[in-house]
């Protein structure tokens, strides 16, 4: 993970470090955290690669933390891809209703199927669908979860300081 310093020193980064590098991206804030969350969940998820530098983009016009966003983005990886494609299959040809108009099944036909082109042609618009029902889906539960943790957080430090006050 780069550092707010290393990105500094970057002579790439030179044109656009004032805007990359503004204080309010890299704090940890009860706002920016849950859109970093969110973000980070759109670009692990939709994005097949350099999800990582492309959350950190998403998090600049949305003023969202851009070290969560991209370490976010780290719930795709080699071991969680495959299910995840499949359930995204699964979820768009239940929505789009593809088992009434195709016998068989799809998925397990496309490996004796040597015309794959046909194949891809029924099972990518049911794969986008999933894909974006479960961003959608992951992105809002992500936020979700990181503002209560992040309100639970500080009420729990909130509740510790008035015990110590109090003893």
């Amino acid at each position: 993970m780069p550092t707010r310093e290393s990105m500094e020193r970057n002579r790439l980064l030179r044109p656009v470090a004032h805007r990359v590098l503004a204080p309010e991206l890299w704090r940890f804030t009860r706002r920016s955290v849950p859109r970093g969350v969110a973000l980070g969940m759109v670009a692990g998820i939709l994005i097949p690669v350099a999800q990582t530098p492309v959350a950190a983009i998403f998090a600049l016009p949305f003023r969202a933390n851009v070290p969560t966003a991209a370490l976010t983005t780290f719930i795709t990886n080699p071991l969680t891809t495959p299910p995840l494609w499949i359930a995204a299959y699964w979820i768009g040809s239940s929505l789009l209703r593809l088992d009434d108009h195709v016998p068989g099944q799809p998925v397990a036909d496309a490996a004796a199927r040597t015309e794959w082109i046909p194949w891809l042609m029924q099972a990518g618009p049911a794969t986008a669908l999933g894909l974006l029902v479960i961003t959608v889906v992951c992105s809002v539960g992500g936020y979700a979860l990181s503002a209560l943790g992040w309100r639970l957080w500080i009420a729990r430090k909130w509740r510790h300081r008035h015990d110590n006050r109090t003893a």
